[in-house]
């Protein structure tokens, strides 16, 4: 099986069960900006590699668990309307971001301020994931009603998710946060 299909150089894509719709269309920006987050995570958990901190494997496990849903966000966003999705998000993958989130955050010191996104290129890398969950949940929303309410919540979810992780990951590796204003 070859890599490329020259079926999408007139610039169409395929959605799940074979409906073919412009690359631009609001399905596959949401979809796709899904795609791109799973790979900053992919990239966070690649700077990782080398480093040690206690929990690096558990949390290393969440984010795998993670980038596996969001593939599964991506492909009910990929279903059209009036189409049987074949693998729904459950409010069990909700719960346990929200569980992974009270987790880590009690491990965190208080927010005093709002804080500069960086830090170690892992911990960096969860911001930026954390900003394109944002888009891709922007861009869900701007599907409309067809869109399941469970998907904006996870999406919303996740981005609580990886703002908590990245300030995890920094502390675990000595980066410290650097509040707005600080010199």
């Amino acid at each position: 099986m070859k890599i490329y299909t020259k079926t999408g150089d007139k610039g169409t894509t395929s959605l799940v069960y074979g409906d073919r719709v412009k690359k631009n269309d609001p399905l596959v920006e949401a979809y796709g900006t899904c795609d791109e987050a799973n790979t900053m995570i992919g990239l966070a958990v690649g700077h990782l590699n080398g480093e040690f901190f206690e929990e690096k494997e558990a949390i290393c496990a969440a984010f795998y668990k993670i980038q596996t849903v969001l593939f599964h966000v991506g492909a009910e966003l990929a279903t059209p309307k009036g189409k049987q999705v074949k693998w729904k998000l459950e409010e069990d993958h909700i719960a346990q971001l929200e569980a992974w989130i009270d987790e880590y955050d009690e491990k965190l010191p208080p927010l005093t301020n709002f804080i500069l996104p960086g830090g170690h290129p892992a911990g960096a890398s969860l911001h930026v994931a954390r900003t394109i969950v944002r888009r891709a949940e922007r861009n869900a929303i701007n599907i409309g009603e067809d869109v399941s309410p469970s998907v904006l919540a996870y999406l919303n979810r996740l981005s609580d998710f990886l703002f908590v992780a990245a300030r995890y990951v920094n502390l675990q590796l000595g980066s410290k946060e650097k509040g707005l204003h600080e010199e």
